[in-house]
């Protein structure tokens, strides 16, 4: 595999699991499991909110107004999973 090929997906899969595990931490935060008084907490929040943000305010933008409901996580993971299709299938129909 071609290494620039290996690292945009790698970007792409650890992206992913970023915005699993910022929604994740907000349920927790949310149900109240974890603290997010916790010095150690509120930093892993505020750095996982400050990496997943820039692409959840756009698709938020767009989105119909459902109440308590936030489905631009579904949407993000949905976009990332296309597009890493996309890539390899760019990838092997053009250039290979």
């Amino acid at each position: 595999m071609n290494p620039f090929l290996w690292l945009i997906l790698t970007v792409l899969d650890i992206y992913f699991w970023i915005v699993i595990a910022w929604v994740v931490s907000s349920w927790l935060v949310a149900f109240n499991i974890i603290n997010a008084h916790n010095g150690v907490v509120r930093q892993i929040l505020y750095g996982l909110s400050r990496l997943v943000e820039p692409v959840l305010r756009p698709i938020r933008r767009f989105l119909p107004d459902l109440g308590g409901l936030d489905i631009s996580p579904v949407i993000a993971l949905i976009g990332i999973t296309f597009l890493r299709q996309l890539i390899v299938w760019l990838w092997f129909s053009y250039i290979a």
